[in-house]
C-alpha cells in the first residue's frame, strides 16, 4: 500500500531527490539503494522526480518545441502552420514560442475587417490534458482583463484537429530592458515607465490574478513608449469560481518558472500569492536600474536554484553597478557588462549612476525583494507609490523615518526655496550684526562727547568769582584746573 503523501513524506522525498541530483550519474543507483533502503514507494517517487527533471532540463531557456520533440521522439515542423488558416485568421509567420504554445503573427482572412493579431496555439505533441487545461486557463484569465498595459484577448476557438487557440492584440516592441537601453533612458524615465507596469500588475491582482512569470521578455514596450504585459500562461487564479482551472504548481516536473525572476516561495514550491509578483517586479527593477541580475544562476539544479534564491542576499543596486558580468546573448555569443557600459545607457558616468541609486532606490528595490513575503511591500501599488515619492523627493516607506532623513528630503525637494531662505537669513544676520556694531560705535562716540562736554562745562564753572582766589580768575588758572581733572578722571581713557 502506498503511504499517504504527508508534508513530512514530501520533505523526505525532496531531500533525497536534491542529493541525488548532486550525485554523479554512475553513483546515483547506489545512492538511491542506500537512501531509500527497502522503501520501494519512496524510491519510485524519487525516480519519478528525477525522470521529470531530465525531461524538463533546459525547458525554460531553450525552445520548448525542440525539447518536446526530443522527449516525445516527434519531429515537429515549426512552420507547418504557415500559410494555413485557423478560424478566421491566416498564419503569416512564427513570432514566439513557450512551454505549451507557439505564437504566430496572423491576419484576418475574411472580409469583416483587416487586423494583425498574435495567434497562440497549443503545440502538437504537447497537447496533454494538463497543458490544454492550462492553455484554456490563460485564455480565461485574459478574457477577464481589460487594461491599457495588458495585451488584450480578441478571439478564441479550436482548430480543425481539436487544438485550442486564441487571438490577442499583436504587440510590436522590445522587452522593457532592451527598450530602455536602446533609448538610453535616464533613471527617472525608467522609473516612470516601470510604474505603468506596476499599474497593470496591480490591476491583475485586483481581478484575483497572480502573473507568476514577470520578467523583461513578458513586458514589451511599443515604439510610442507604452508597456504591455504578456503571457499569463502560468498565472494563478485566486477567484474560487475559476480555481478549477488552475494547476498545482508543485506538480512533478511542471513547476514552471524562470528561476532568475522567481520568488523564494516559488522555487520552494510553496503557496504563491501576490507577494511573489512584488518580488519578481523587484528583480525586474533591479535589472532595469543596474543592467545586472541580482543573482548569478549558473546551474539549473533545483537545489542550487533554491540555495541561491532563498539564501543569498543580493548586492545593493548602487554596489552592483561596479561589477563586471558576462551575459549570454540570444545568438549564442556573449557580452561583457561593465560599469561604463551600464552607466552609458543611463546616467552617463559610473559615479553619477552610483549616486543616483544610492539611498532611496537601494532600499526600495531590496524591500521588494525581501526573502520573507510579509516583509515586502504589501501590494504592488505600495511599491509604485514609494517610487513616486522618491521621484518627488518625498520620504519613502523603505527607509527609516528619522528627523535627519526628513530634513534632507525637505531640503532636496525645496532646494531653491531653501537656498533663497538661507541667503536672506544670512543677509538679515549680516544687517543685524552691522547695525549692532554701528549702534555700539555711535554709543561709544556719544559717551565720549558727553564726557568732553561735561569736562568743558565743569571747566568753565571755575570762572565763577566765588571759585577764584580773587575777584577774577585767569585763563591760566582755569586751564590748570582742567588739566588736573583730566589727569584724575580720564587717565584710563586716552581717546577722550
Amino acid at each position: 500500500m502506498t503511504p499517504a503523501m504527508t508534508p513530512e513524506r514530501w520533505q523526505q522525498i525532496k531531500a533525497i531527490f536534491d542529493e541525488a541530483l548532486d550525485c554523479e550519474t554512475g553513483r546515483r543507483e547506489a545512492f538511491l539503494a542506500e537512501a531509500c533502503a527497502n522503501d520501494a514507494a519512496l524510491r519510485a517517487e524519487v525516480e519519478t522526480l528525477l525522470a521529470g527533471h531530465r525531461a524538463a532540463e533546459g525547458f525554460i531557456n531553450q525552445p520548448a518545441a525542440a525539447q518536446a520533440a526530443h522527449l516525445l521522439d516527434i519531429k515537429l515542423a515549426p512552420d507547418a502552420l504557415l500559410g494555413t488558416q485557423i478560424g478566421p485568421y491566416k498564419v503569416l509567420q512564427e513570432i514566439g514560442h513557450g512551454g505549451m504554445g507557439q505564437v504566430y503573427l496572423a491576419v484576418r482572412a475574411d472580409d469583416e475587417y483587416k487586423k494583425r493579431v498574435a495567434l497562440k496555439v497549443v503545440k502538437r505533441g504537447m497537447d496533454t490534458q494538463d497543458v490544454i487545461r492550462r492553455f484554456r486557463s490563460e485564455r480565461q484569465i485574459l478574457a477577464g482583463l481589460d487594461h491599457p498595459n495588458i495585451a488584450k484577448l480578441l478571439d478564441g476557438g479550436t482548430t480543425e484537429d481539436g487544438l485550442p487557440y486564441f487571438a490577442m492584440e499583436y504587440v510590436e516592441g522590445k522587452p522593457i530592458t532592451d527598450y530602455c537601453d536602446h533609448r538610453k533612458l535616464p533613471t527617472s524615465e525608467r522609473l516612470n515607465l516601470f510604474r505603468q507596469v506596476c499599474a497593470a500588475v496591480q490591476y491583475a491582482h485586483q481581478n484575483l490574478v497572480v502573473h507568476r512569470d514577470l520578467k523583461p521578455s513578458n513586458i514589451m514596450v511599443t515604439e510610442d513608449g507604452t508597456p504591455k504585459l504578456l503571457d499569463f500562461g502560468i498565472a494563478k487564479l485566486l477567484n474560487p469560481e475559476l480555481s478549477v482551472l488552475t494547476i498545482d504548481p508543485t506538480a512533478t516536473a511542471m513547476r514552471l518558472m524562470t528561476p532568475e525572476y522567481a520568488s523564494p516561495e516559488q522555487v520552494r514550491g510553496e503557496t504563491v500569492t501576490t507577494a511573489s509578483d512584488v518580488y519578481s517586479l523587484g528583480v525586474v527593477l533591479y535589472e532595469l536600474l543596474t543592467g545586472h541580475r541580482p543573482y548569478r544562476v549558473k546551474s539549473r539544479s533545483p537545489s542550487e536554484i533554491i540555495r541561491i534564491v532563498c539564501d543569498e542576499e543580493p548586492e545593493k543596486p548602487s554596489t552592483a553597478v561596479n561589477r563586471v558580468d558576462t551575459q549570454a546573448k540570444a545568438d549564442g555569443s556573449t557580452r561583457d557588462i561593465t560599469p561604463e557600459s551600464v552607466s552609458k545607457t543611463r546616467e552617463g558616468e559610473p559615479e553619477k549612476l552610483r549616486r543616483r541609486l544610492r539611498g532611496d532606490l537601494d532600499n526600495i528595490v531590496l524591500m521588494a525583494m525581501r526573502k520573507e513575503p510579509q516583509r515586502r511591500y504589501t501590494t504592488v501599488n505600495q511599491l509604485s507609490e514609494d517610487i513616486r515619492r522618491h521621484l518627488e523627493r518625498l520620504p519613502v516607506a523603505a527607509r527609516k523615518d528619522t528627523l535627519g532623513y526628513r530634513t534632507e528630503k525637505f531640503m532636496r525637494r525645496n532646494r531653491v526655496a531653501v537656498v533663497v531662505t538661507v541667503v536672506l537669513a544670512l543677509m538679515v544676520t549680516a544687517f543685524v550684526i552691522s547695525l549692532s556694531v554701528q549702534s555700539s560705535r555711535i554709543a561709544r562716540e556719544r559717551d565720549k562727547a558727553k564726557q568732553v562736554s561735561t569736562l568743558l562745562v565743569n571747566l568753565f564753572k571755575t570762572s565763577d568769582p566765588g571759585q577764584a582766589k580773587g575777584n577774577t580768575i585767569t585763563a591760566r588758572e582755569m586751564l590748570d584746573r582742567g588739566a588736573e581733572e583730566v589727569n584724575l578722571e580720564l587717565k584710563d581713557q586716552p581717546e577722550v
